[in-house]
């Protein structure tokens, strides 16, 4: 069955104004929208580290009786909390790369390794840069270089 909310319970938990902390929640699947549209966000433009408190905000259903979820109340979070909850969505969106055990042909030793998430490869990294470089293959227009 596809499910798109998921619980969770936060390490040490939100501690509303009252003095009442809270624990568990409800995180739902991330929307194009909601990955989008912070980005227009005047907070996010000044500060990109801000993104995961506008994501959050938009996910998050409820932390305990706390239903009225908005970055004021992410902001609220103790660090490991905000830490526990961006990996939680990292992992619910497929944003995680997946590991899986191996055996080494020569020593049968197991270890742990990682696959890439869809549409990535260790082939065709990204380096950031949209720039081919003259050696990258045998096809090259530009400029000679020097």
């Amino acid at each position: 069955m596809f499910t798109t909310e998921h619980e969770f319970e936060l390490p040490l938990g939100y501690l509303d104004s009252a003095g009442t902390l809270h624990r568990n929640g409800v995180m739902r699947l991330a929307t194009a929208a909601d990955e989008i549209l912070p980005m227009k966000d005047p907070r996010v433009r000044a500060l990109p580290t801000y993104l995961i408190v506008i994501l959050l905000s938009r996910v998050v259903l409820r932390i305990g009786t706390v239903t009225e979820i908005n970055p004021g109340t992410i902001e609220g979070l103790f660090s490991q909390d905000l830490t526990y909850l961006q990996e939680l969505y990292n992992r619910v969106n497929g944003l995680t790369a997946r590991e899986f055990g191996v055996t080494c042909p020569h020593c049968d030793g197991r270890f742990a390794a990682e696959a890439p998430p869809p549409g990535e490869s260790t082939a065709t990294p990204w380096t950031g840069s949209t720039t081919r470089s003259p050696s990258s293959d045998n096809s090259f227009t530009g400029p000679t270089p020097s």
